[in-house]
């Protein structure tokens, strides 16, 4: 009898912000969401307080499985943006562990007020990791261009 020969993988997270546009563009494609300019894209990233994504290595490859950035204004607040998870890898708990690494770096930033916009069928996702619906009744607005 021959053994199956498996090959393991190990997953970590980091908050290192060199990311390959196109890598991160691939694991946007794989979960549907409309293509962005790269150069917005570039800038956006630029621009965010944190990065965190998420990595698997197998045989000394890296891919980049996982994302998402939160803006601030580096004292009170921050808004988390374009969380991501490759479909290979949802139902794993990396989502909950990439959130909960960028709430405890954003934690240790002294950021108190933690937000995010949520898709409707994520919504439950993010109660269950301890975000609430429009706290003490406020309503978001958005102004968007005609």
């Amino acid at each position: 009898m021959r053994k199956k020969n498996t090959v393991q993988s190990r997953i970590f997270f980091t908050k290192e912000r060199k990311i390959d546009l196109h890598d991160l563009e691939e694991l946007c494609d794989s979960v549907g969401w409309s293509r962005r300019p790269l150069r917005k894209i570039q800038r956006a990233l630029k621009n965010s307080f944190i990065i965190v994504s998420a990595w698997e290595i197998r045989k000394n490859q890296r891919r980049l499985i996982g994302f998402a950035r939160a803006t601030s204004d580096h004292a009170f607040n921050a808004t988390i943006w374009d969380v991501v998870i490759h479909p290979r890898f949802q139902s794993q708990g990396l989502g909950k562990g990439m959130i909960s690494y960028m709430i405890r770096h954003l934690k240790n930033e002294d950021i108190s007020n933690i937000t995010l916009f949520a898709d409707p069928q994520v919504v439950d996702f993010y109660c269950r990791l301890g975000f609430v619906i429009e706290p003490e009744g406020i309503k978001g607005m958005f102004w968007y261009p005609n």
